[in-house]
């Protein structure tokens, strides 16, 4: 569980929220509660969220242990996604900051059963949510060659997606793919070269996005966060992959924009005002990523929301 301990970024994050004391922060995916930790050692009040159970049992118990922190945190098991729902029912209508830091803990890729990697021999699983029926065995045995190929292309950017779903179809008409070592061998034989890292890292990044659907209402949940916030107050996503980077990048450009018009219109029609000044983007240091290097595709995108008169 050790893995747990690592917040990406957490200078960055940290000095971008500006926390306040009696503050209320929102960390919509608190993993091992090392961001949260954070935000409460600087004064801040935190309501949490994550849909992993593990995660909300090594956080509940490394926070608990901590006396200053007691009564000031709230964590709830719930995707960040229902952040609005989630956070109306607790009777909050205003955030001074939000963090979402997106894809998986190195605790869920080193846990052999949890099924996310390629380096250990394991089910099948990829859950971040395990009371969900659907599993990356799913996927692999039920889905037919054109969708595997189309999610691996689209969710890993494979070049070899075909080549690859077409050798999981062959091998799971002999017997069906149940492992995590039987898939990767599978990707290995299937693709030609590497250029980086192992051969079946795109593959399984693919299939972990379609299992837990990361993608679906990303930029939907960064809008409502938006729209939590008080003036003044930021949002703060860290991203690991292109994809993802590309959604919220590009959602929160769009909140930052004012007209939204097609160019070749004279005036505006559309009325859309921004709701946001973008801060800026932070990429790991040399020196955290000696201590941490499975932080060098992190990205940091920070945006604050903008006084009531100036989106107006």
């Amino acid at each position: 569980m050790e893995g747990y301990h690592v917040p990406v970024l957490a200078e960055e994050v940290i000095s971008a929220l500006r926390v306040t004391s009696g503050g209320i922060y929102l960390d919509g995916t608190l993993g091992g509660g090392g961001h949260t930790g954070l935000i409460l050692r600087g004064g801040g009040n935190v309501v949490a969220l994550d849909k992993d159970s593990d995660a909300i049992a090594y956080a509940s118990a490394r926070l608990g242990a901590v006396p200053e922190f007691r009564g000031r945190y709230n964590i709830i098991k719930s995707d960040f996604k229902a952040c609005k729902t989630v956070l109306a029912e607790a009777g909050i209508g205003e955030i001074d900051g939000a963090l979402l830091d997106l894809g998986i803990s190195s605790h869920q890729v080193d846990e052999a059963e949890r099924g996310f990697s390629y380096r250990f021999d394991g089910a099948l699983d990829m859950r971040m949510d395990r009371s969900g029926n659907f599993t990356a065995a799913d996927v692999v045995n039920g889905y037919d060659e054109e969708r595997l190929a189309k999610i691996f292309f689209e969710y890993g950017e494979e070049r070899f997606a075909r080549r690859i779903a077409k050798a999981i179809v062959v091998s799971r008409r002999v017997k069906p793919i149940l492992t995590t070592g039987e898939l990767a061998d599978i990707v290995k034989a299937a693709v030609p070269y590497s250029t980086n890292g192992h051969p079946a890292k795109k593959t399984f990044q693919a299939i972990r996005i379609e299992v837990n659907g990361e993608l679906d209402g990303l930029g939907d949940a960064v809008n409502d966060i938006v729209s939590l916030l008080k003036p003044g107050a930021r949002i703060c996503v860290i991203t690991f992959h292109s994809l993802e980077d590309r959604i919220v990048k590009q959602t929160l450009a769009r909140l930052a924009t004012d007209c939204l018009c097609d160019k070749s219109l004279p005036f505006c029609v559309c009325g859309h005002k921004a709701e946001v000044k973008l801060i800026g983007k932070s990429k790991p240091t040399e020196a955290e990523l000696k201590m941490n290097p499975r932080a060098a595709s992190a990205t940091l995108r920070v945006a604050e929301k903008l006084p009531v008169n100036k989106m107006r």
